[in-house]
């Protein structure tokens, strides 16, 4: 049965918060809002974790999980940033924006494209996000809570909590996000590709 986590919009309960850290830390798996759409989210190298989300959602092995990171920083221990393109992917976080950019060692085979080394991340502006992501320390492994079936993201966390109350461990409710995914940008070859357009603006990178 998953556990229903309601939080102040604006300033998340530390307490609640701190619940969902210790679940994910515990091996669980949440749904969780961002400033895009809700997310599915577990700690970094739970495989069985990874497993959930992707059965959840119905996706296959080929599809790539993301990295959801707190700050720049902690974005650049996993995956490299060319000089190029540093100041455009910093000015536009945080935001509504998952960048593919090679990988460092610190992010999992598993997660890591299986030719190219790559991996996706992201840094939210949600303030719940925001503030899960700092009472962790480390990054969420996430994928946008689409689920099989559905032409857009489930919004309202009382009716994820109804419908995956046997698939997640916990639902964070922090009242209504978005419902557009983010722009996804690669950086992996020389000039960058906008691999979907979503919520992020793309005229900085073409």
């Amino acid at each position: 049965m998953a556990r229903y986590i309601s939080v102040h919009p604006d300033n998340p309960q530390p307490r609640a918060i701190a619940q969902a850290a210790d679940i994910v830390r515990g091996g669980g798996v949440i749904a969780y809002p961002t400033d895009s759409c809700y997310a599915l989210g577990c700690q970094l190298g739970n495989k069985d974790g990874m497993a959930r989300i992707r059965a959840i959602r119905g996706l296959d092995d080929r599809h790539h999980l993301t990295l959801v990171c707190q700050d720049f920083a902690q974005l650049g221990q996993f995956v490299y940033v060319p000089n190029p393109v540093f100041r455009a992917i910093k000015a536009a976080t945080p935001g509504s924006y998952t960048f593919i950019l090679p990988a460092t060692k610190e992010v999992p085979r598993i997660l890591q494209h299986p030719k190219k080394k790559t991996a996706g991340v992201r840094i939210p502006r949600h303030v719940t996000a925001q503030a899960l992501l700092a009472e962790l320390g480390e990054p969420l492994v996430s994928s946008t809570l689409l689920l099989p079936g559905h032409d857009e993201p489930m919004t309202q966390g009382w009716e994820i909590a109804e419908e995956l109350e046997h698939t997640v461990d916990a639902v964070i409710d922090s009242g209504d996000c978005g419902t557009e995914p983010t722009t996804v940008i690669d950086f992996s070859s020389p000039e960058p590709e906008i691999v979907r357009r979503g919520a992020g603006d793309t005229s900085g990178f073409e």
